[in-house]
């Protein structure tokens, strides 16, 4: 028996999730089964293939919703879970008899997935909380200050780095594996993930200086453009921790299958968001949760993701 799951890919949340959800469900339900990974982008062409869904049970967490008839398990939390308004009329006219979880008001989806499991199934993991409370740590930003974030001494923090800026799948999915069984620590400590570490660090250490170069803060909004640069995977809260005035950022990156517009808001600004960043970036085809957001546009449109993320930097300076 073969189980597919789809997670939100380079990102410590997608991961965990992915991790969680193997760890539950091979428990309760598929013994001996092999799981296999896919790791999901969100990116301006379509999100998904039916030959994604190969397993005899095919799951997707972390991600939006697809409404192939071959999806068997789906668990979500964020705002912009659905492309179209037919993928959510499939999401209601199905959950009643699929396993389909939604709820946007939870911070991490490996915190939703713990829930359910726990309130739906009677199903627990001790072993795994260290999992479950750091990732709702970092998906929600819960940390104490901007630098905490950026300095990354916890493992969670390091592992975070590996996950979103190492090239190619197989180290996340690697990690994966490792999530279900091993403490955060025992994870850093692997071979192959300190390999990937070292070089990321120093990575990291001269992104810092290039947003610092790059960015500016106006009227309560950081900006910065770091497309000319390789610096996709950046820590998220380098501009809070450089421009700690700021309340948004918006940036704009490339990647090999996208250009990127990426609208935050700082979790330590002294005035909370007004704006709610998810339904802003609906607009340009977009989403995120109401504090983070981002767009995808086909790699090489620089030039339209310019145009937009200067559109949404008057917009919240306003």
């Amino acid at each position: 028996m073969k189980v597919r799951v789809l997670y939100h890919d380079h990102c410590f949340d997608g991961a965990a999730s992915a991790a969680f959800f193997s760890r539950f469900t091979r428990e309760l339900f598929y013994n001996g089964a092999e799981y296999a990974y896919t790791g999901m982008a969100h990116k301006a062409s379509q999100l998904f293939d039916e030959a994604d869904f190969d397993g005899d049970e095919n799951a997707i967490v972390d991600f939006k919703y697809s409404s192939s008839d071959r999806l068997t398990w789906w668990f979500d939390h964020h705002q912009s879970a659905f492309l179209s308004s037919e993928d959510q009329q499939d999401y209601e006219r199905k959950k009643a008899s699929r396993r389909f979880y939604f709820d946007p008001d939870f911070r991490s989806c490996t915190e939703w997935i713990a829930h359910v499991a726990r309130t739906v199934y009677r199903y627990e993991a001790p072993d795994l909380d260290e999992l479950v409370h750091w990732a709702g740590i970092v998906d929600g930003a819960n940390y104490e200050s901007a630098e905490a974030a950026v300095a990354m001494r916890e493992p969670a923090m390091k592992l975070t780095l590996v996950i979103e800026a190492t090239k190619g799948s197989e180290t996340v999915q690697h990690i994966i594996r490792l999530m279900q069984e091993k403490p955060l620590l025992e994870i850093m400590n692997d071979p192959l993930v300190q390999e990937k570490f070292q070089p990321l660090y120093e990575r990291h250490l001269q992104s810092i200086e290039i947003i610092r170069r790059e960015g500016r803060c106006e009227k309560g909004v950081i900006f910065f453009d770091v497309a000319a640069y390789d610096l996709e995977g950046y820590n998220k809260f380098i501009p809070y921790y450089l421009f700690p005035e700021g309340t948004y950022t918006v940036s704009v990156s490339t990647a090999s299958f996208r250009t990127k517009v990426s609208v935050g808001s700082n979790p330590w600004a002294k005035e909370p968001p007004r704006h709610n960043l998810a339904t802003l970036c609906e607009r340009y085809g977009g989403g995120g949760h109401p504090r983070v957001g981002a767009i995808s546009f086909p790699p090489g449109e620089v030039e339209a993701a310019r145009r937009a993320a200067l559109e949404i930097v008057r917009e919240l300076q306003g």
